[in-house]
């Protein structure tokens, strides 16, 4: 199994739709309510994707792909910011995620980024830290009225 990272193309919107929408009902749904997770990822978030078309097309994630099967994505914005980091939930635990990282990593010395921060979800608190990155503080959010904990975590360079 060869994971290759590149860059996003525009026929990639739905499959990170997908990606998004199922990582979170499939894994995060483990440390978040049923109410929580349909805020987070809303079904309709999915059916009509042309919102995750313009949101990608401005961002353009890192895709990690198996025979050009996407199976994660990671946007990294260019001040350090990361957004979304999701693996597919059939393909969670086989190092796409180390994939991923690897590659903001690489982009952020070649940008020479000092400071590359996010907000975490409990279920991928564990991964970030095991990546380096510290808890600067826990947070309540609120998403389509309901509320949620999560982490803001960074790692310095």
């Amino acid at each position: 199994m060869k994971i290759k990272i590149r860059q996003y193309k525009p026929d990639d919107a739905k499959s990170l739709a997908l990606i998004y929408y199922h990582t979170i009902h499939n894994i995060n749904i483990q440390d978040y309510t049923e109410e929580q997770v349909n805020a987070w990822a809303p079904y309709d978030s999915v059916e009509d994707y042309s919102g995750w078309q313009r949101k990608l097309a401005k961002v353009k994630p890192f895709v990690a792909v198996i025979d050009e099967l996407p199976v994660g994505f990671a946007e990294f914005e260019e001040y350090g910011h990361i957004d979304c980091f999701y693996v597919h939930h059939e393909w969670n635990g086989k190092g796409i995620g180390s994939k991923l990282m690897a590659a903001i990593f690489e982009k952020a010395a070649v940008q020479n980024i000092s400071r590359i921060f996010s907000e975490v979800s409990i279920t991928a608190k564990p991964f970030f830290e095991a990546k380096g990155f510290k808890t600067v503080k826990e947070q309540t959010v609120t998403l389509r009225g309901v509320e949620m904990t999560n982490f803001v975590m960074e790692k310095m360079l």
